[in-house]
C-alpha cells in the first residue's frame, strides 16, 4: 500500500478513523528523511492492514508545530486515535518492524486501564 499525504484537513480524521496509523513528519531537504523513506515505503507494502502517512513539515508547519515536531524524521504512531509512540530520528527497517509489532499487539483498553490504576487519586 502507498503511503498517504496528510494534511492539516485530513491528518485528525485519518488518525480517529483507522486502527492503527503511523505518520512520518519529514522535509525534502533531510538528509536522515531521505534515507528513511525506502524503508517506511517498504514497510507500509509488507503492511497493507495499517495507514501509512507522511507529513512534509514545509508544506504543512501548523500541522507540525501542532504535533509538536522537534525534528525530522519524526515517527508517529496513532492507535485508535491515541497517539503511543512519537520519536525523533531515522530507524532501521528491522526496527520499525518492531515497533509495528508492538503496536499491533498493544491492548489500548488494558493500557490505558493499567494507567488509570497508577492515577493518583484525591481522597478526602
Amino acid at each position: 500500500m502507498a503511503t498517504t499525504a496528510l494534511t492539516a484537513q485530513n491528518f485528525e480524521q485519518t488518525l480517529t478513523g483507522n486502527e492503527l496509523v503511523l505518520v512520518d513528519f519529514w522535509a525534502t531537504w533531510c538528509g536522515p528523511c531521505k534515507a528513511f523513506g525506502p524503508v517506511y515505503e517498504k514497510a507500509s507494502e509488507a503492511n497493507p492492514d495499517i495507514v501509512f502517512a507522511k507529513v512534509d513539515i514545509d508544506q504543512n508547519q501548523e500541522l507540525a508545530s501542532a504535533a509538536d515536531i522537534k525534528a525530522v524524521p519524526t515517527l508517529m504512531i496513532a492507535k485508535k486515535g491515541q497517539i503511543i509512540f512519537k520519536q525523533a530520528g531515522a530507524l532501521r527497517s528491522s526496527d520499525l518492524d518492531d515497533l509495528i509489532s508492538q503496536a499491533k499487539g498493544l491492548d489500548l483498553d488494558a493500557a490505558n486501564a493499567k494507567k488509570q490504576d497508577e492515577s493518583p487519586s484525591l481522597k478526602a
